[in-house]
């Protein structure tokens, strides 16, 4: 319990330094994210990996903290998945190459002979989603590390009751890492968390979270790990369902996720932070209740259904149309200027 309490609190200092010096040097060889408002560093993310990785090392290292079986592999893969965010970070990797990768390294972490190939394959199409949904939601400050610590805590919570402590520390660590990176990450934001964070954030959840329902019934599984993953994940079934529908490339940015919407509503940039990091607390509870029998096995599909109104409700938010306009007025202007000059 002590050196749990030791580990969080190095990894939140740890993380919060490490955010502020990688800042200049993100600043200096141009690691940024041109697509906000302002071009963001985003080295933030490797703060976290590096202070989560050498956190929970040193613990297994010393012998004080051990993951055990498994999970130190778990931890590895996940550094493999936070080097190609790096990369992606610092030159342009196409999403496929991101989602292969990141289906490889979950190939070594999902138990296979315990779920059956079937089930294994879902939960590594499940890892994958959801460490991509993760980096979507870096798409606002302060937002996807709001909700990554919510759902650490929230695995975390459903690992010690399956009694997988070093998972539990892990996650706790990670946790801790991720708040030493909102001190730099809270609106106004001073760097982001970039490809490299978020890919490692998503990937490590997820993977923990298939661990610890390893040996439960598929349907009430399911519908435990889209719980502890609502938030990340109805931002992307907003997304895909909206540029579908508009007829938008699914995989070039647009401001039209969650937080987005949610701005146009009128929200701040905090409020819509707070707003949903406040879903997602909600979920996880949910979740964490589900999973340890202390709730309804309707508690999820709840949050699924929950889920569902709201992107049928931020749908009808126009995202678009300002764009839209410009390229009219835009087609307007050059042809004028034909006839004038014709």
């Amino acid at each position: 319990m002590l050196y749990g309490i030791l580990a969080a609190t190095s990894a939140l200092l740890l993380a919060a330094v490490l955010t502020a010096l990688l800042r200049t040097p993100a600043l200096r060889f141009g690691v940024l994210d041109r697509r906000r408002a302002r071009p963001l560093p985003l080295l933030g993310g490797l703060a976290v990996v590096l202070a989560t990785a050498l956190v929970a090392g040193v613990g297994e290292w010393t012998g004080y903290a051990p993951l055990g079986d498994g999970i130190g592999g778990l931890l590895i893969a996940g550094l493999g998945v936070a080097a190609l965010g790096l990369v992606a970070d610092v030159r342009r990797v196409k999403a496929r190459f991101l989602a292969a990768g990141t289906a490889v390294a979950a190939a070594f972490v999902v138990p296979f002979g315990e779920l059956g190939f079937w089930a294994g394959l879902l939960a590594l199409l499940w890892i994958v989603f959801v460490a991509t949904a993760f980096r979507a939601l870096d798409h606002a400050d302060g937002l996807v590390g709001t909700v990554g610590v919510l759902t650490a805590f929230g695995v975390g919570v459903c690992a010690a009751a399956e009694v997988l402590d070093g998972l539990a520390v892990l996650l706790s660590v990670l946790a801790a890492a991720l708040t030493g990176f909102l001190m730099h990450n809270w609106h106004p934001a001073r760097i982001a968390l970039g490809a490299c964070g978020s890919l490692f954030t998503g990937f490590l959840l997820a993977s923990a979270a298939v661990v610890v329902r390893t040996g439960h019934e598929l349907a009430s599984s399911t519908g435990v790990l889209f719980a502890l993953t609502a938030v990340a994940s109805a931002d992307v079934v907003l997304v895909a369902v909206s540029r579908r529908v508009a007829g938008r490339p699914l995989l070039r940015g647009h401001p039209d996720h969650l937080a987005h919407r949610l701005r146009r509503l009128g929200l701040t940039p905090r409020g819509a932070a707070l707003l949903l990091g406040g879903c997602a607390f909600g979920a996880v509870l949910v979740g964490v209740l589900a999973h340890g029998g202390w709730a309804g096995g309707s508690g999820p599909w709840w949050v699924a259904g929950a889920a569902g109104v709201v992107v049928l409700g931020l749908l009808r938010v126009p995202v678009y149309g300002a764009r839209r306009a410009a390229a009219v007025q835009s087609a307007q202007v050059r042809a004028a200027l034909r006839v004038r000059n014709g």
